[in-house]
């Protein structure tokens, strides 16, 4: 069940994040949308989601950084992501990390969709 699913989606580049804002928000999800990693622990704090879309290369702080943080945190060390990337060696440096799945840019928007509703069914 989608109701009261909240996922945090962090990328850079504006375009994507308004594009993926909109097409979780039509599949029933509840979105938040932020385009500084900076801001993602305070975020991820304070609105407790239930999955984080994260790009892997940002300014400042990287997503594989952003993500070793989050699984070093009791608080957040099972909380699922979704690392998103054009990257070639994207897979392998999102695993490293500790991601819970791996998309590769230019996604599918099936496949987004159906592997987020995966990964939230097995956390209900």
């Amino acid at each position: 069940m989608k109701i009261n699913k909240t996922i945090i989606v962090c990328d850079d580049d504006e375009g994507i994040l308004e594009m993926l804002a909109i097409i979780l928000e039509d599949s029933g999800y509840n979105v938040i949308a932020e385009q500084n990693s900076l801001n993602l622990y305070k975020l991820i704090e304070s609105k407790k989601p239930d999955l984080l879309l994260l790009d892997l290369w940002m300014p400042v702080l990287s997503g594989d950084q952003v993500l070793l943080h989050l699984r070093s945190q009791p608080e957040t060390k099972t909380l699922p992501v979704i690392v998103l990337s054009a990257s070639t060696d994207g897979p392998e440096i999102a695993f490293r990390a500790g991601a819970t799945d791996y998309i590769a840019k230019p996604f599918d928007i099936d496949h987004l969709l159906s592997g987020i509703d995966g990964i939230l069914a097995v956390q209900s």
